[in-house]
């Protein structure tokens, strides 16, 4: 059996930096194992091709999880060291809609940026992770053979995207261990509708700018609605805080309604939203889609709901459908400075293995190289 100061097990975003970090600032030998015959699969298919790899915003209130370990994370290596970090290989990130950073031309650059700081680590493509048992020395179990390591890195990420060679390995590996996980459930992902809003199924393929209000937080992007209820930015970001009762939409965020009491134009034509939905919305609410100026003070407030549609989703479009995953390893089982397991010395998780989740445009790229980073400088001291 071949041993290696570092095994990482998985060559995804959070794999690929912490190998890199090892490899450029220590002399350590490091092994990265991945069940794929190629490394960084999702972070190559994401954001179009393109990878949206940090947000112009970003702190510990974007996240669902422990926001300690996610400050800390993000003070180790927060947005402005990532971007530092690929500009110095050579990217030059280009913004859009004023908040996502994206790669010029593909996630391409990203990855031969990892690859080329990590050179030197053995890449083991290919090998299905089948456990790790043992401590000091740890053993790894592949379909294609063993390896020990002193140290061990856990970033098999989540269980969407399974196309993509995605499992909860992670999670069994910890659980052999007798460390607590939060079993996966599907995060940014369309939410399905009760019957109340079938209406909405007759909207498939219309978008436009909406807010979300769920859980506390409140949320501004596009929605779209689908086949199979509601999707687009603003849903998928809502339903990771979202797990069951009530979400509000504002349809129309930051417009007075009111100031159109006197016009004379019918209420479809009148509201700046898309003429198909209006007269969906209009008749789910069982209101007359007639002059504003003709409209009474009851029916008044019927429009009004349209700034605060409340309706309770009846489930999500499942793990599929899903741009990440809930759940993880629970954080409380980690050193917030380390990512180090307390019950096992030198066996680390890093990245979607953890029990931290961010919301949709980056931050979840972010938290996988923050995390690893983190997890690297522990590892060399």
């Amino acid at each position: 059996m071949k041993h290696y100061d570092v095994l990482i097990l998985g060559a995804g975003a959070g794999g690929l930096m912490c190998a890199a970090q090892l490899r450029q600032n220590s002399s350590l030998s490091v092994a990265i194992i991945e069940g794929n015959t190629r490394p960084a699969l999702k972070l190559k298919a994401s954001g179009g091709g393109k990878c949206n790899l940090t947000n112009v915003e970003v702190d510990e209130s974007h996240f669902l999880g422990d926001e300690n370990l996610v400050k800390q994370a993000l003070s180790v290596f927060g947005q402005k060291a990532l971007l530092d970090y690929f500009k110095a290989g050579g990217l030059r990130p280009v913004i859009r809609k004023e908040r996502y950073y994206f790669c010029p031309k593909s996630s391409d650059e990203i990855i031969s940026i990892l690859m080329g700081k990590a050179s030197g680590c053995d890449l083991l493509l290919g090998h299905k992770i089948l456990s790790v048992e043992g401590k000091n020395p740890f053993v790894v179990t592949t379909d294609k053979g063993k390896f020990t390591a002193d140290n061990v890195v856990i970033a098999t990420g989540g269980a969407s995207y399974k196309e993509l060679g995605a499992s909860d390995i992670g999670l069994k590996i910890a659980q052999s261990y007798g460390i607590k996980i939060v079993p996966f459930s599907p995060a940014l992902v369309g939410l399905t509708l009760q019957p109340k809003e079938f209406w909405m199924k007759e909207l498939s393929g219309i978008s436009f700018p909406a807010r979300i209000h769920v859980a506390g937080k409140t949320l501004d992007e596009d929605l779209l609605f689908a086949h199979k209820g509601i999707s687009g930015l603003v849903v998928l970001s809502a339903s990771l805080y979202w797990h069951k009762g009530e979400i509000v939409i504002d349809f129309l965020p930051d417009f007075d309604v009111n100031i159109l009491k006197k016009e004379k134009k019918s209420i479809s034509t009148a509201l700046p939203l898309p003429k198909r939905f209006m007269k969906a919305f209009l008749e789910a609410i069982g209101l007359e889609d007639k002059g504003c100026n003709r409209l009474n003070p009851q029916e008044w407030e019927k429009l009004l709901s349209i700034r605060h549609y409340a309706m309770a989703p009846s489930g999500t479009f499942g793990l599929s459908k899903a741009e990440a995953c809930r759940g993880g390893v629970a954080c409380e089982e980690l050193n917030p400075l380390t990512m180090e397991a307390y019950t096992v010395p030198n066996l680390y998780f890093i990245g979607e293995t953890v029990d931290v989740t961010g919301e949709l445009g980056g931050y979840n790229f972010q938290w996988a190289f923050s995390s690893a980073v983190m997890c690297s400088k522990a590892i060399m001291v």
